[in-house]
């Protein structure tokens, strides 16, 4: 016979037994739940990946050769289909292409995904909705009594936190700017400087103003930012592949100062010849973000769509090693080219170095003689393993320059931009710089003057101005520290200079001092043993001063020379035309933004007024988005635009 207390002892058992079996199934559930959320994610089917390219290969294109927009879809997800394959190894490299193979599967392009740090939302929600079941109504011992203790409810899970997103560091780098000064007629008579086609610099202006702050001040190269700009010169006439246009005013910034403003315009090719261009194309970790690959690809199918069946492209891809994705393809073949560029995803070290090697060696492969044979560099700059030190990249590219293979650099992103690097690759590439920040600047630098960037009718240019020292005091050089050249490198073939593009415009500005109007002294003392040099005849001409260019044709290796005397019309600011104030509106900004000591009597307002008094045709808006860019600076600096200041004195 049972005794009456068997019954109660036998319930508590029961309750004892349901409380620690349920608090098991409890601890099982989260542990599943934590190795869900840490599991590596499931690789993407190859049909998967394949409409993903499809999605983002939306560049209007397609009827180019001839098919409609599902088509195209249909043939891109077709090409871009891989055969099945095993699953990566950890951090794999890219891997050059076979002659039989001219393009690369997903999983050969790209860097694995990195395993989840973090739960997913779905499976957050999922796992606190059943904690709110269980917490109902579960029961079990604490784990703190002993096995005949109080019965607690249930603690829920803890939630798993994220650690805090770190801010990204800024490791941009830019050289440091000498300004220039003011120099002495009669010690320095000559200055001699290479040309310069690079515009990355307003670009890269224009990014900082439009994220709220200031731009360092070697950021901001007053040259480049003026010839950002197009302007309305004579066309060339006769063998000369370029024209040049003077003027002399009144100086803006300073009252007692003449500004020489020299523009030269290059001509214009309307027969293009056949393009072999290799995209060389940066796709480390650095590259990530939305401001870099993903705007890279869309920029490089603009260019595509400019193309034809006359021309080449290949890709290389470069990160902790360097490859092929796509050996040389007809420009009309736009699917398969947008499919190869849709493929790129980033990740891992950057052998910049092993890349342009590569990408070199393919362009000489395919070297089309008469034609237009590129590199196209599209990068943040930040090479950080191989061959990365700035002495080993310059040897390099000058080397492979000599197989008559150009360079233009494209940079991109924000954060740790390598400025000096990418520009000095171009310059030693026989190529120019762009900085893309937006889509707009990348229709720009590769639609709208694609000639300019591509085709280049004269390389090697310089130029020599002899100053007249019965008309000069002294005069100063603005912008283009970096492109000063020896006095005898101008008539040194061996020399490299910059080069112009087709219907490409380069400004160069000086300011002067008449004579008279300083005291011309250089800060040394007079000479012991000799007097002032001896003028010569032409010291009376009344000309100002005598400009001379040397320039070679794209493969030709002597130069030409060519001549112009300045003289001084005495004419106002008010008197000079469109060119002349709207490139000196620009110049007086940089010099504000550079903080210049001779901006003398330069502000914002005057700029403002400046440039608004020379918009010209403005096709584009890009004046009219200069003029906002000063106010912008305005608010910056918390000036006033207002009360207007008269042009003319």
């Amino acid at each position: 016979m049972l005794s009456p207390r068997r019954p109660r002892l036998l319930a508590a058992s029961l309750l004892a037994f349901c409380a620690l079996t349920q608090a098991g199934c409890a601890g099982k559930a989260a542990t599943s739940y934590a190795e869900k959320s840490y599991a590596p994610e499931v690789a993407m089917a190859p049909a998967d990946a394949a409409r993903d390219m499809a999605d983002d290969y939306d560049y209007a294109s397609a009827e180019a050769v001839g098919g409609d927009e599902g088509a195209a879809e249909e043939q891109a997800v077709a090409d871009a289909t891989p055969a099945p394959a095993p699953a990566p190894a950890p951090e794999p490299e890219p891997v050059i292409a076979s002659e039989d193979a001219p393009e690369m599967s997903v999983a050969s392009t790209a860097a694995p995904r990195r395993e989840s740090a973090r739960p997913s939302k779905r499976d957050k929600r999922r796992s606190l909705g059943k904690s709110k079941k269980k917490d109902a109504g579960a029961i079990a011992l604490s784990p703190a009594q002993p096995m005949g203790g109080a019965i607690a409810p249930v603690q829920p899970e803890p939630p798993i936190v994220a650690p805090p997103a770190t801010q990204p560091h800024n490791t941009e780098g830019y050289d440091r700017i000498q300004e220039n000064e003011f120099l002495a007629v009669a010690d320095k008579p000559l200055s001699t400087f290479s040309i310069d086609v690079d515009t990355a610099s307003y670009s890269n202006v224009r990014r900082f103003l439009n994220s709220g702050s200031l731009p360092p001040a070697d950021a901001v190269r007053i040259e480049e930012m003026v010839n950002y700009f197009s302007y309305s010169y004579g066309e060339p006439r006769g063998r000369t592949p370029f024209s040049v246009t003077t003027e002399v005013a009144d100086c803006p910034w300073n009252s007692d100062h003449r500004l020489v403003h020299v523009g030269v315009k290059g001509k214009t090719v309307t027969k293009v010849p056949p393009r072999n261009l290799v995209f060389l194309i940066d796709v480390s970790g650095s590259m990530e973000s939305r401001d870099k690959l993903p705007m890279l690809k869309r920029a490089m199918k603009k260019l595509v769509s400019q193309l034809g069946a006359r021309d080449r492209v290949s890709i290389v891809v470069y990160a902790g090693a360097s490859g092929v994705v796509l050996n040389p393809t007809p420009g009309s073949n736009k699917i398969k080219i947008g499919a190869a560029l849709s493929r790129l995803k980033a990740g891992g070290s950057t052998n910049g170095g092993q890349g342009i090697q590569l990408a070199y060696s393919l362009a000489r492969k395919t070297f089309k003689k008469g034609g237009i044979n590129r590199v196209i560099l599209a990068t943040d700059g930040d090479f950080n393993v191989g061959m990365s030190s700035r002495g080993e990249l310059e040897r390099l590219i000058e080397q492979e320059r000599e197989s008559g293979v150009f360079l233009t650099v494209l940079g991109f992103g924000t954060g740790n931009v390598k400025d000096s690097q990418m520009e000095m690759l171009a310059d030693k590439g026989n190529g120019n710089y762009a900085y893309i920040d937006s889509d707009r600047e990348s229709q720009k630098v590769l639609v709208d003057e694609l000639g300019a960037t591509l085709v280049t009718i004269a390389k090697d240019v310089k130029i020599q101005v002899e100053f007249n020292p019965t008309q000069v005091e002294s005069y100063r050089l603005i912008g283009y520290e970096n492109r000063a050249l020896a006095d005898r490198d101008f008539n040194d073939d061996k020399k490299d200079a910059g080069e112009i593009g087709s219907g490409h415009t380069v400004t160069a500005l000086y300011e002067v001092v008449p004579r008279g109007q300083g005291t011309g002294a250089s800060g040394v003392d007079p000479l012991r043993y000799q007097s002032d040099r001896n003028l010569s005849a032409d010291a009376d001409s009344g000309e100002m001063m005598h400009l001379k260019l040397r320039y070679k044709q794209p493969d030709g290796d002597r130069s030409t020379l060519v001549t112009f005397p300045i003289r001084d019309g005495d004419k106002t600011l008010a008197q000079t035309s469109e060119n002349f104030r709207f490139s000196a509106s620009v110049a007086t900004f940089g010099m504000l933004l550079r903080g210049s000591k001779y901006s003398g009597e330069a502000d914002l307002r005057q700029v403002h007024n400046l440039a608004k008094s020379a918009m010209g045709r403005d096709r584009h808006g890009h004046r009219r988005e200069f003029v906002s860019l000063v106010k912008q600076a305005a608010n910056l600096k918390g000036q006033s635009l207002n009360n207007s200041v008269a042009i003319a004195r």
